[in-house]
């Protein structure tokens, strides 16, 4: 696993007046990064957010289908999207022990309906491929699938699912991932279906390319975010990302979180 914080492991450079060889190079990434991303043709969209010094991040609090409608066809390279499950009660019905969740659960009822034919369709336009959390919930739009990506929770018995499946347009072998949920926990949990940027890091490691345009439609904690800011970061992957989320609640609490994580990543180079 990569970590968030740490320095490239050939940083041996010696520390004068507080700059180093290796800030330098970095600043000299980021520099290039920036322009490489100036360069680039992207719609202009109202309503969008931006975070300082992250110009490959762009954020809405918006309806997704408003957003997505705006785009070219297959503008996106990969869409990973965590939509509503449709499960209402059912969401602690496996014995969550989570005090949050059960007291997310009267809320979640407003927000948790699964999307329209529409929605799928417009999502399959604007992208090349799609990795889709809870494909099981929404096998009537998605059909038949070669790759999908299992996580398991590890705590089985102990937890509203044991693990979640999620559908994948890609041809290869399915893929598996094993990970605690309580780890989510740890990352300060703000919304109560939130993935672990770990799980993020998994999809970005096996399914990204260099440079690919990503897409979240459903943003939720942000955990997506801060997995391909950590990517660009000590990977160069250049990714550029797209974020929608409806509510403004959880929007405000995604995007300060990827503000703070970001800022403090930023120090550490």
């Amino acid at each position: 696993m990569r970590s968030f914080f740490k320095l490239p492991p050939n940083d041996t450079a010696t520390r004068s007046s507080g700059i180093t060889s290796t800030n330098l190079s970095n600043t000299k990434k980021m520099n290039a990064r920036e322009q490489n991303l100036q360069e680039r043709t992207q719609p202009t969209i109202a309503g969008e957010v931006r975070v300082s010094s992250s110009p490959f991040f762009s954020f809405f609090n918006a309806d997704n289908m408003e957003i997505m409608k705006q785009y070219p066809d297959k503008y996106f390279d990969l869409a990973i999207v965590d939509p509503p499950y449709g499960l209402g009660d059912r969401l602690t019905s496996g014995g969550s022990s989570s005090k949050y969740i059960k007291q997310q659960t009267e809320n979640v009822k407003k927000w948790d309906i699964i999307p329209t034919k529409d929605y799928w369709n417009e999502l399959f336009r604007i992208s090349k491929n799609q990795i889709v959390w809870g494909g099981n919930y929404f096998a009537d739009y998605l059909g038949s699938f070669r790759c999908f990506i299992y996580w398991d929770k590890t705590i089985h018995g102990n937890s509203y699912s044991d693990g979640e499946l999620a559908w994948t347009s890609f041809d290869k072998p399915s893929k598996y991932y094993r990970k605690n949920i309580a780890t989510i926990t740890s990352e300060g949990r703000i919304h109560p279906t939130q993935k672990g940027i770990g799980l993020y890091d998994f999809c970005i490691d096996n399914f990204c390319n260099a440079g690919d345009k990503i897409l979240d439609t459903h943003l939720g904690s942000g955990s997506i975010a801060l997995a391909i800011d950590k990517a660009n970061k000590l990977d160069n992957m250049n990714l550029e990302f797209v974020g929608i989320e409806l509510d403004t609640e959880y929007f405000n609490a995604a995007v300060n979180r990827f503000r703070m994580a970001h800022a403090q990543s930023c120090l550490s180079f």
